[in-house]
């Protein structure tokens, strides 16, 4: 498979001559006031929020942990470092929670998995997910960290994102009235222990098989090159270790379910706002089954300060842009071809369709679900990979790269 001389997403550049000051006092000053006011105006549980969001930003960036890429690069070459940080990732995550959903409390708080139907519309929605990240050159978590870190086309994804977020939540009664197996957790059905091992077991097959495909491939497992920074100034400006990164956010997105009672997610916000645009142009949002829930009813009328994917969200976006500015690698490009934009509009339209259809995107419903015991997560996994199969074979139709090594951005 040959790829063509456009990149997905502009490349940073390698390594930044120094910090980007302005940048940096932009992103901090942010993140800060943004904190302070979400606290006056929500709470100071909401304003912790924020901020995790915005460590989850700096995490992602730092440690260029996309799934996009990582997929990509095994599709088109074998190359598995990417998909073993995943499996690294859920493996720690799964260790977490298993024991604290069994429970059901975390500190004295209730707390519940991300558990949804495994159907039609989690297959088709996962699939056209796995389409759109090749083409949009992101995922979710993707997105929004290379927005922060700026990416000017991944705006363009962003906007598509949200719009197709809209329209999918306008259409989801009619996707969930397709044939579907009910809600399963593997907590209830097997036990957190016994449930916990048989993930355990799952991860480590996923991870054999990407070695003796990589081996089979190149002769040996290949890494990424060492960084040129070390101690101190590494966690500062990065770039992190891909399982550092791994385990980071296996412990944020911990400290998520801690902090609101469910694990991390990201695209029901968008959704949210894209409703709350779609009603300001005129359409009647408030009469669509989605909304129509009175906790759903509430957040479309209510601020989005008062919702806790839509703040982290936020902080994501500012987090990956103090990380970008602290490594000296923010450097918007502002020509994007022409054929690249339709790409993102396309891919960003079925990101968004996609993720309300298969409740939830790569963090929702990949991470986060499969973390909580969803068997909906296990089925998403397949689904999106086989989209992201088919989504590598389409990128160079719109003149973007199939890179062997993994892009600099993540994504």
């Amino acid at each position: 498979m040959s790829g063509s001389a456009v990149a997905s997403a502009p490349p940073l550049p390698a390594s930044g001559t120094g910090i980007n000051s302005p940048a940096s006092l932009i992103a901090g000053a942010g993140i800060l006031a943004g904190a302070a006011l979400i606290g006056a105006v929500v709470n100071p549980r909401q304003a912790a929020l924020y901020v995790l969001g915005a460590a989850l930003g700096l995490v992602l960036y730092h440690a260029a942990f996309g799934f996009t890429s990582a997929w990509r690069v095994f599709i088109a070459d074998r190359r598995g470092e990417g998909l073993r940080a995943q499996m690294v990732m859920l493996a720690v995550a799964s260790i977490l929670f298993f024991p604290v959903l069994a429970s059901g409390s975390l500190f004295g708080q209730p707390v519940s998995g991300l558990v949804s139907p495994a159907g039609v519309s989690v297959v088709f929605g996962a699939f056209i997910f796995g389409i759109g990240m090749q083409l949009g050159g992101g995922c979710a978590s993707g997105t929004l960290y290379t927005v922060g870190g700026g990416s000017t086309r991944m705006l363009i994804t962003l906007a598509a994102f949200i719009a197709g977020s809209a329209i999918g939540a306008a259409h989801l009664h009619w996707w969930t009235a397709l044939p579907s197996l009910p809600k399963i957790s593997i907590i209830e059905t097997a036990g957190p222990w016994a449930g916990l091992a048989i993930q355990l077991m799952v991860f480590a097959i996923i991870a054999v098989v990407t070695i003796v495909l990589e081996r089979r491939r190149h002769g040996r497992l290949l890494t990424a090159a060492a960084s040129p920074r070390v101690g101190l100034t590494r966690f500062l400006r990065g770039p992190w270790p891909l399982v550092a990164g791994a385990v980071a956010l296996a412990l944020l997105n911990f400290a998520t379910l801690a902090l609101a009672g469910r694990p991390w997610g990201i695209t029901s916000a968008f959704a949210l706002w894209g409703s709350k645009i779609a009603a300001g142009l005129g359409f009647d949002v408030a009469s669509w089954p989605y909304w129509s829930a009175p906790a759903q009813q509430a957040a479309l009328k209510g601020s989005i300060l008062n919702d806790v994917t839509s703040v982290m969200d936020i902080g994501i976006v500012l987090g990956a842009l103090l990380a970008a500015a602290l490594a000296g690698r923010f450097a918007p490009v502002w020509r994007v071809p022409l054929r690249s934009a339709i790409a993102a509009i396309v891919g960003g339209l079925l990101l968004g369709y996609g993720a309300r259809l298969a409740y939830g995107c790569n963090i929702g419903a990949y991470f986060s679900g499969i973390a909580s015991g969803s068997l909906h997560g296990w089925v998403w996994l397949v689904a999106a990979f086989f989209g992201n199969v088919l989504g590598t074979k389409l990128r160079p139709f719109f003149g973007l790269e199939v890179e062997r090594t993994p892009a600099l951005t993540g994504c």
